[in-house]
């Protein structure tokens, strides 16, 4: 939540949902595959997520139904189970909840390049 007040502060901008719905994570072992759709090795422990929209290098901010967010980088498609609206990485999913599988969340675009204050607030891609 710390993220979606201080990007309202700095930007003094609403912010809407893009999307609002279930998330779910997707780890190196279970795609079969450690190439995302932008080209980039997937990181299990990289703040990063996939989206069936949205341009690829673009900010999230994903917020969980119990209040905790996490920002990740857009650089991979999916999810491709339907009801589902993002696929984040085991990190950005751990940053959510500890334990949980899927969470309801609503997911904000923060674009490209984010403002130097809330930057310092994304953790790195590890």
């Amino acid at each position: 939540m710390l993220h979606l007040i201080a990007l309202l502060l700095l930007t003094q901008q609403p912010l809407l949902p893009i999307a609002e719905g279930v998330a779910s994570y997707y780890t190196v072992a279970s795609t079969g595959s450690d190439l995302t759709a932008s080209g980039e090795l997937l990181k299990d422990d990289a703040y990063t997520c996939a989206m069936r929209k949205g341009e690829l290098g673009s900010y999230m901010l994903v917020v969980a139904e119990n209040g905790s967010s996490v920002v990740c980088r857009l650089n991979d498609r999916g999810p491709y189970v339907k009801k589902r609206i993002i696929d984040l990485s085991e990190a950005a999913m751990r940053r959510l909840d500890t334990r949980a599988g899927t969470l309801k969340v609503r997911v904000y675009s923060l674009g490209k390049d984010l403002p130097d204050q809330l930057a310092q607030l994304v953790p790195s891609d590890g």
